[in-house]
């Protein structure tokens, strides 16, 4: 990294239902004004990037707000296999820099129209914060990915919001929620009723991304069977 943040907020979205994690985390980028401090490398990741408006899109980018001081983990690679991996590398990250707390965005599937807002914490301030801002405590249900193997450390301060989606593609709405909370939890003073509309150009990019990911991956494969052929 090229700067070493002293107990930042860390907030992460990795991709899951909805792209809600990667859709938040890139409005927060643009309307923090953030910059890339460093990047996270894996040898098991695909070795891909995105370009985007003539610029690199790491697979996995650390940037830095020092106005707010939050260390946003923006990710538009998949994490499946790797999860242990990538919580182990956050959790390295969030002690060497002595975080504060790691705030995990997420989407989870919606039962019906609604786009209702959960929290869970394993600490008891920040459940009186979510208490106040009135967002209901997560009762029952499963939580996987990095977010899980996070919420496993002992030690670690971690916290994550989940909003209701109904969509396997980018969902505008259910992150436009995220950013609801998030902002009403850490009063960010973040307009993020732009998020509806700027999330359209999210969404193009993401798909645009996950498309082209798609056809390294089937090219990968092609020439994988060519060779065993």
């Amino acid at each position: 990294m090229t700067k070493r943040p002293k107990n930042p907020i860390i907030i992460e979205g990795f991709p899951g239902f909805g792209l809600v994690g990667n859709i938040s985390t890139e409005f927060l980028i643009e309307h923090l004004g953030a910059e890339q401090i460093g990047s996270i490398r894996l040898e098991e990741t695909t070795p891909m990037i995105a370009i985007h408006n003539g610029k690199v899109v790491h697979p996995v980018g650390l940037f830095y707000d020092k106005k707010t001081n939050i260390l946003i983990v923006h990710v538009i690679a998949s994490a499946q296999g790797i999860e242990w991996k990538m919580a182990e590398i956050i959790k390295q990250l969030a002690k060497d820099l002595q975080a504060k707390e790691i705030i995990c965005l997420e989407g989870v599937v919606g039962g019906d129209d609604s786009t209702r807002s959960f929290y869970f914490s394993n600490q008891k301030t920040a459940d009186k914060k979510f208490e106040t801002i009135k967002v209901d405590k997560l009762k029952e249900g499963i939580v996987v990915g990095v977010t899980g193997a996070l919420l496993l450390e002992a030690g670690l301060p971690v916290s994550s919001i989940f909003v209701e989606t109904h969509s396997a593609m980018p969902d505008s709405k259910a992150a436009a929620k995220v950013i609801e909370v998030l902002d009403r939890y850490l009063g960010l003073e973040v307009d993020y009723k732009p998020l509806l509309k700027q999330a359209e150009e999210f969404e193009k990019k993401l798909k645009t991304i996950m498309a082209q990911k798609s056809a390294v991956t089937d090219e990968q494969e092609k020439k994988k069977m060519s060779y065993i052929s």
